[in-house]
């Protein structure tokens, strides 16, 4: 992976960089290695907490199926 690497800027609160900064030191590790497996885990967790199409479109399909029942429960 080291090999395809890109440059980017970005900007991010000054608390927040040296509490990044101090736990990569902490950890012996660089800050830019830090943010790379923040920023994994960051996308795993979105990827695995978002629904997937086929899922959603039965819960949708559900809901259009029980509508009447849930104005009567509602009520």
């Amino acid at each position: 992976m080291a090999s395809n690497r890109k440059k980017f800027a970005s900007q991010i609160d000054s608390d927040l960089l040296e509490q990044l900064r101090s736990v990569a030191r902490g950890e012996g590790r660089h800050l830019q290695s830090l943010l790379e497996d923040a920023i994994r885990d960051y996308l795993e967790r979105r990827e695995a907490s978002t629904p997937r199409d086929g899922v959603l479109a039965h819960f949708r399909a559900s809901l259009e199926r029980n509508r009447r029942l849930g104005e009567l429960l509602a009520k």
